[in-house]
């Protein structure tokens, strides 16, 4: 179905009305360039997103769109930009919105910074619904990975066409990745609505009815106010319900089967191989400016004191460029030996942190709920004397794991417990320590039956609009959607060899090219490693890992972790200790800010 057809079985005829600016610019890649030329021609459209408005019913709706000929529906830098736009417009104006995605998630050409468009659009949904505004999704066949785990999995009342393929993991990724096919008919709208992840599964034919039944609920008009619009009178301006359920208000809907999939099992355009549909986890980070010298400004203009003194004392500079320096030579690595060195199994992680930079270390277990998750830390701490609940993803320590034994992935009980820490912070004003250490989310039948791509979603709202402070550290690996759901911070630091991918760099090898054997070059063209992350604003900070003490052999952190994690732990005190003076006012303002400029 493409997006013209969804509108015209949508809007009452002749209501529809486009918001978006014509795009004229190219990517300078030639292979990225042509494909981009190729999608338009066929499409007649300029981008992979509508957006604009009409009616349904007679009431004025803001609607936006994916559309999945251009370039699998993927997600880059424009898209993104566009989804926010006509989201903050809807907003503005107080209309309801409905959002109909059919992707396969992050633009892999672009990368990185494409990667964290979904953070910008899941906090423009966030502010949307925080302005009592209804949000209805519809998803189309097919949607995964990033979209999925984003704007995707945030509505009031979400349904999907009969028989599309959603799932946070895309199909081909999973063959490439673990050499064997997903199982069949896990991904499909029918058993997630059987699973509880889906309010219906609903005709094409049927949406426009049901759309207007839940809106004259969700938009809080009294009877005859509702009446009224339902006849073609007024427009949606007023005040309206926001938080309600419309849970049972689509109707059936019948299936029309399986999941349809292409020949090749993925979801990318037919005409190139390098199409650019993510096809798998996503995930995302956020920018902001750079230390300057010792201080560093956030993303609203907040100036926060970066270490200064204290990290000098233990031999930690902060240089011109943001970067916390230790002994390093100068010379950046590349993105294929930050990939290697964050993968040796010597690596210290959060548990190792807490044991050397911490105290008063209280761990915390589960959801409170009767779940828990061994991909997830949760604690009480102080670092450098300052109070906060730190969670993070877990891994078992050097020697503690029999060899060959499989590193927990966060599920998503994981995240259920995630976010019980998160509400821990909230309610007591603490700041929140994330940790990012992962290759990835659990990819498995549980993991999709057991929500992953909402509680993702659902993970980066909670940040995006949490009351604590919230301070980011990319420790280790960054991949994909398990990465994106501890992100959002005020303030995002990285170690020298950490990186944050939209999935793991063979998966994004596999979706270009259709080989793992490129993944290192891949990651060099996404600017994945901590040092393309602070020159985009995308992470403030960069902690060096080699150390110019006594020893001058530690070119990593598994080298010599303690001297190491000393440093990073006064690093990190300073700057919770520093986010915590912030009036709570300025700080949300400064994160708003931060978002909305990726």
């Amino acid at each position: 179905m493409t997006v013209s057809d969804l509108w015209q079985a949508l809007v009452d005829p002749g209501t529809w009305h486009g918001w978006d600016e014509p795009l004229t610019s190219l990517p300078a890649d030639p292979d990225y360039r042509a494909a981009v030329e190729r999608a338009r021609l066929r499409t007649g459209l300029d981008e992979s997103v509508v957006t604009g408005e009409g009616r349904i019913a007679g009431r004025r709706v803001a609607l936006v769109a994916c559309e999945f000929g251009f370039l699998a529906g993927s997600i880059g830098v424009d898209a993104g930009e566009r989804l926010t736009l006509a989201v903050e417009r809807a907003t503005r104006e107080r209309l309801p919105l409905l959002a109909s995605p059919a992707s396969g998630g992050t633009r892999m050409q672009e990368g990185t910074i494409a990667f964290v468009q979904m953070v910008k659009v899941a906090a423009a949904v966030a502010a949307h619904k925080a302005a009592a505004l209804p949000y209805l999704v519809y998803l189309r066949h097919p949607t995964t990975g990033g979209v999925l785990a984003s704007w995707g999995s945030l509505g009031h009342v979400t349904a999907a066409e009969p028989g599309a393929l959603i799932g946070f993991l895309g199909p081909r990724v999973h063959q490439a990745l673990y050499d064997e096919e997903f199982p069949s008919g896990v991904q499909t709208a029918e058993n997630l609505l059987a699973h509880g992840l889906l309010d219906a599964v609903l005709p094409t034919r049927d949406l426009a009815a049901v759309a207007r039944r839940a809106l004259n609920v969700l938009c809080g008009e009294n009877e005859a106010s509702a009446e009224g619009v339902s006849a073609g009178g007024a427009s949606a301006g007023g005040a309206s319900a926001g938080g309600a359920s419309a849970g049972g208000a689509f109707g059936g809907g019948t299936a029309r089967g399986g999941a349809s999939v292409d020949a090749g099992g993925a979801f990318v355009d037919a005409a190139d191989a390098s199409a650019g549909g993510e096809d798998a986890p996503a995930g995302g980070a956020f920018g902001g400016g750079t230390a300057r010298g010792g201080a560093s400004v956030d993303a609203g203009g907040t100036s926060v004191d970066a270490a200064g003194a204290s990290a000098a004392a233990e031999g930690v500079a902060v240089d011109a460029d943001g970067a916390c320096d230790g002994a390093s030579d100068g010379a950046v690595p590349d993105a294929g030996e930050s990939i290697r060195r964050s993968r040796r199994p010597e690596r210290p992680g959060v548990r190792a942190l807490l044991r050397i930079a911490a105290t008063e270390v209280t761990p915390l277990s589960g959801t409170g709920a009767g779940e828990s998750d061994p991909g997830l830390l949760l604690a009480l701490a102080r670092i450098s004397g300052t109070p906060c609940v730190v969670l993070g993803h877990d891994r078992p320590e050097p020697g503690t794991a029999p060899p060959g034994a499989p590193v927990p992935a966060l599920g998503p009980a994981g995240l259920r417990e995630a976010r019980r820490g998160m509400r821990i912070a909230a309610e007591l004003g603490l700041p929140l320590l994330t940790v990012v250490d992962t290759a990835g989310a659990a990819l498995s039948v549980d993991a999709e039956q057991g929500g992953l791509a909402g509680e993702i979603a659902r993970s980066l709202a909670d940040l995006v609009t949490l009351s604590a402070p919230t301070l980011c550290l990319l420790l280790g690996q960054g991949a994909g959607g398990g990465a994106l759901a501890l992100l959002p911070a005020d303030r995002v630091l990285a170690a020298r060899h950490a990186w944050l991918s939209p999935l793991p760099p063979e998966g994004a090898s596999a979706i270009l090219y259709r080989t793992t054997d490129r993944a290192f070059e891949v990651a060099a063209r996404q600017g994945v490693r901590s040092a393309d992350l602070l020159a985009h604003g995308i992470v403030d900070r960069v902690v060096e890992e080699e150390y110019g003490g006594a020893r001058h052999d530690s070119e990593d952190a598994a080298d010599d972790p303690v001297p190491f994690l000393r440093r990073l732990g006064v690093v990190l005190g300073a700057e919770l200790a520093a986010l915590r003076a912030v009036p709570p006012g300025d700080r949300l303002a400064a994160r708003r800010a931060r978002h909305r400029r990726l």
